[in-house]
């Protein structure tokens, strides 16, 4: 999921040359594609200022997960009614043939707390925000029961009062802990996220003792909810698999220590986790079966997009058919080590193959009988007009992903 474009490339790739479907780009600053929409869609320019994800240091990493600011000539596809209207959605015995487990999780990114990433400690409405309850209270209106919650280690254990060793922040605590309260209190579970890449402070975390002592002290903090479940680090990446499980190990063993022995916990492996990796290139499979648990409910989260370089910055899916085809080796993985997965993100764009695919995607899951869940990637304030923002109620994804791709799987 390491982001492969330029950071001069506009934010969705180019079209196809024939039409371009609805919701992909057809005009903008060196945009060379078709300018003709699909049927029923009209190529409309958006010269706004846009919130987008993107390092603003050297360190590439997905768009999906850092914030800038930038006026944008960029023109979209859209439906040429002036309102959008979501579909119904669809049965899913249409979809998925055959004997399905439903998600014990099932939900969406609630992103916002790790925005403003390299302002630290940052300014809770200026840098940084929380989600709003009424986006959780939509989702739960409609059966999802599960919010990933992402936050800063930075914010919650400032490095000017000792660091991962020193005491939590806490007024960024009581944030976090304000959201997840809300989210437990209406039945659903929380996932509490650090949403880091296994480096915090601008250095790769190597400490096990450290992270496993950060861990004890964060999982306390929740240790008599058991609607909460522990995200232990946000996308390892250009770190050894053999390394990053030691962490994750230690990390089991933080929480466990602390006395929540009845939650789910989430292990991440390296090179940003993804599912299409898990076996080739990544070395997380030749590791991560070794996975202990004293309590025996631990899961391996992946994440996965459905775009050519599987990083989330375009709309535009490489088939109708992707979805599936890269969760497949993950699942094979799962089953054959008797774990189970979770899906932490998935997300593509507003268009007929992302949706088939998606649909596909979750299919693969519901049959296999091995993953326990999946989460959008995301829904959250501060989106604005980001092609998989799915925040109520006008988030791109609202209209077509949620109830075509999303909701027919609850």
């Amino acid at each position: 999921m390491k982001l492969l474009l330029s950071l001069a490339v506009a934010l969705v790739s180019a079209a196809p040359a024939l039409s371009v479907a609805v919701w992909g780009q057809c005009g903008g600053i060196g945009y060379t594609g078709s300018t003709v929409c699909d049927a029923g869609a009209t190529c409309v320019e958006t010269n706004e200022c846009t919130s987008l994800l993107l390092p603003s240091s050297l360190r590439l990493l997905p768009l999906a997960h850092r914030l800038f600011a930038i006026r944008i000539d960029y023109s979209q596809c859209q439906p040429s009614s002036a309102t959008t209207t979501a579909t119904s959605p669809t049965s899913s015995s249409s979809l998925c043939p055959g004997t399905r487990t439903k998600f014990s999780y099932f939900g969406v990114n609630e992103s916002g707390g790790e925005f403003g990433n390299t302002v630290i400690p940052g300014e809770l409405g200026k840098d940084y925000t929380w989600p709003s309850p009424s986006s959780i209270d939509y989702f739960v209106g409609k059966g999802f029961n599960t919010f990933r919650i992402p936050f800063l280690m930075e914010r919650i254990s400032p490095p000017s009062t000792g660091g991962l060793g020193g005491p939590f922040n806490q007024t960024y605590l009581s944030g976090l802990k304000t959201i997840v309260s809300y989210i437990t209190g209406k039945g659903g579970y929380a996932v509490v996220d650090p949403h880091n890449f296994m480096i915090y402070n601008g250095a790769t975390i190597s400490s096990t003792s450290t992270f496993q002592a950060w861990w004890k002290q964060l999982a306390a903090e929740f240790v008599s909810d058991s609607h909460v479940i522990f995200d232990l680090q946000n996308e390892p990446h250009d770190i050894p698999a053999a390394t990053v499980f030691s962490l994750m190990q230690a990390g089991v063993n933080g929480v466990r220590s602390a006395g929540a022995t009845s939650q789910l916990i989430l292990v991440e492996g390296t090179s940003y986790t993804g599912a299409w990796t898990w076996t080739t290139s990544s070395g997380n499979s030749a590791v991560f079966g070794a996975i202990k648990d004293p309590n025996n409910n631990v899961a391996i989260q992946m994440h996965q997009y459905l775009d050519s370089d599987g990083s989330g910055t375009s709309p535009t899916c490489v088939s109708s058919t992707i979805g599936a085809e890269r969760l497949q080796n993950a699942t094979t993985w799962l089953q054959q080590n008797n774990l189970k997965g979770f899906l932490g993100e998935i997300g593509a764009g507003s268009n007929a193959a992302c949706i088939t695919a998606v649909q596909g995607a979750l299919c693969e899951m519901q049959q296999s009988g091995v993953w326990l869940g999946a989460l959008w990637w995301a829904a959250g304030p501060w989106w604005g007009d980001y092609y998989q923002s799915i925040e109520p109620p006008n988030g791109t994804a609202i209209a077509q992903i949620l109830p075509q791709a999303l909701e027919p799987f609850l």
